[in-house]
């Protein structure tokens, strides 16, 4: 009896398992999403965390932080490095100036909120690991005036990892229509760490198109932007510089595709779908947009950068739906692949 015993704490250690007498192996996967207090949620590939989702009430939106390169250190910041008064840009974050009768969700201290209302799945797997939620946009008074339906997957990449981001905005139930007006700002920005950028560090901005630098890449429309530069690894007699970098993709299915960008040689980058002209969306046609971001080491490689691109736009978009699994009530799933 004590043998027997023996061997099943051995099999156990090793990841075996017994139901009804048949030995069953647990394997970790790959890709996994970790809900952790205070309202946050690690993405991890390996073991490692990659980034953070953060959603708690204490923030006026949602946004991902840390976005670690290669090395393990963030590529992202919080706040401006030289100005008090640009706060809310926090590392990776949804966000639009102008709604409706010009509400502003993009500056902090506005009455307004995003905030994440339900999650609807985690999904982990060997290839990626995704998180479907629902955020609302509610006005001073606490009034929902706009709905945006959010997909993140956290994927391995050939040189680093990807974050795919897919939103869907569209008018609450209680509404017809909600309008995002003509703005620079929004949906998606991204504030880089200090060191990448071209004023304050030593980076470099490049797009798809082969321009250098804020001047010859702002209002341009462009596949994609990269922002590339040195991030400091290690500590004490160790510390060292290691190059790395953002690529931020627009898909081609996206309206006003390839988009204009809002860039800064102060560290940051966003697609700009609105510069130009304002959307109307109702709950028959909401806005999709899909956004592909790679950490990557070393320079801008637009040849990897082009080939990212082409993967990214062959990519089926991903759906969100009711109950077809047990213990699942929601899934998340990509639209030409079978359920599980």
């Amino acid at each position: 009896m004590q043998h027997c015993l023996t061997i099943l704490l051995v099999l156990s250690t090793i990841g075996i398992v017994w139901a009804n007498g048949d030995p069953k192996v647990y394997r970790p996967v790959r890709c996994e999403l970790v809900p952790l207090p205070n309202h946050q949620v690690s993405f991890r590939i390996d073991g490692m965390e990659m980034t953070r989702w953060h959603y708690g009430p204490d923030y006026p939106r949602p946004f991902f932080y840390p976005f670690n390169g290669p090395s393990g250190v963030s590529l992202t910041r919080m706040g401006h490095p030289g100005a008090s008064d640009h706060d809310h840009h926090r590392s990776v974050w949804f966000a639009f100036h102008k709604v409706n009768d010009d509400l502003n969700f993009w500056a902090d201290g506005t009455g307004t909120q995003i905030r994440q209302k339900q999650w609807f799945a985690y999904k982990d797997g060997d290839d990626e690991a995704i998180m479907a939620c629902a955020l609302g946009y509610f006005d001073k008074e606490g009034a929902e005036v706009m709905e945006q339906t959010t997909v993140a997957a956290i994927r391995p990449g050939v040189d680093g990892y990807e974050l795919e981001l897919q939103i869907s905005l569209h008018p609450p139930e209680n509404l017809e229509t909600v309008e995002l007006r003509k703005t620079n700002f929004g949906p998606l920005a991204v504030r880089v760490a200090k060191s990448l950028s071209e004023h304050f560090g030593g980076g470099q901005l490049t797009n798809s198109e082969g321009a250098l630098g804020e001047p010859d890449i702002f209002g341009k429309p462009a596949r994609w932007v990269d922002y590339s530069g040195p991030v400091v690894v290690g500590s004490g007699q160790e510390r060292n510089i290691s190059k790395e970098g953002i690529t931020y993709i627009d898909h081609p299915t996206n309206l006003r595709h390839p988009t204009k960008w809002h860039v800064r040689s102060d560290g940051w980058m966003g697609a700009s779908v609105c510069m130009d002209t304002g959307i109307t969306m109702t709950a028959e046609k909401p806005l999709v947009l899909r956004y592909l971001l790679i950490a990557h080491s070393g320079g801008c490689d637009a040849a990897l950068a082009n080939a990212s691109a082409k993967a990214f736009a062959e990519r089926p978009l991903f759906e969100v739906g009711k109950r077809r699994t047990k213990h699942r009530p929601w899934e998340v799933w990509r639209k030409t692949v079978e359920r599980e």
